[in-house]
């Protein structure tokens, strides 16, 4: 396997390449540190995996991948980076990039991630799924009043129509009520999808 490291940073570079050396697999890797130093090699070399970080100084490292695509080069893509803004992912996503890994993830898990690319798979951080999962959620609770996220709150603890109605000094009638415009907000079926969301949703609150 032949894989170019594309990093402004020296040192993470360098960092990068030789955690890189140790695995059998990988016969070469080369190194570049801005955009046109990485479409020169990738230009003249057949690399199989190229890893790029998102800031590469003033330049923004997804140029790379534009560039390649529109000259027709064949090489797959992993974003390496210490950003998990939303905006940054989903442009990446944008660009059909293969794998996109935090720069905080372990050794191991960015040499998994780039066998698994490798391997024609695409890889994303479990991190940044997750946080990218937690900004989607909340999204989606802002749809709903003060008191909806109450009634949804008590579904998380599994509590009945009648209990919610207890807890809450509401009726019955309105908590189905509630119950109701909440299924329909988050496009959920019944109270049990409602009950396992709300305790896979990160950072609820009021």
């Amino acid at each position: 396997m032949r894989v170019l490291v594309v990093d402004d940073h020296p040192l993470v570079r360098k960092g990068i390449s030789a955690t890189l050396s140790f695995e059998d697999k990988i016969e070469k890797v080369k190194e570049a540190s801005n955009i046109d130093e990485a479409i020169n090699i990738l230009t003249t070399e057949n690399m199989e995996i190229t890893i790029i970080d998102l800031n590469l100084g003033r330049e923004n490292g997804l140029e790379i991948v534009k560039k390649a695509k529109t000259k027709g080069i064949k090489t797959k893509f992993i974003v390496l980076t210490s950003s998990s803004k939303i905006e940054d992912f989903n442009r990446a996503q944008s660009l059909n990039v293969d794998g996109y890994i935090l720069k905080e993830a372990f050794a191991e898990d960015i040499i998994y991630g780039i066998h698994t690319v490798a391997r024609g798979k695409k890889f994303f951080d479990p991190e940044v799924i997750k946080y990218q999962m937690g900004n989607q959620h909340n999204k989606e609770l802002d749809g709903l009043t003060p008191r909806e996220k109450d009634v949804l709150e008590e579904l998380g603890k599994g509590l009945s129509n009648i209990e919610i109605a207890h807890h809450l000094f509401i009726s019955e009638s309105t908590v189905k009520k509630h119950v109701s415009n909440i299924l329909s907000k988050l496009r959920l079926s019944h109270r049990t999808e409602a009950a396992l969301y709300v305790n896979n949703t990160l950072n609820f609150g009021h």
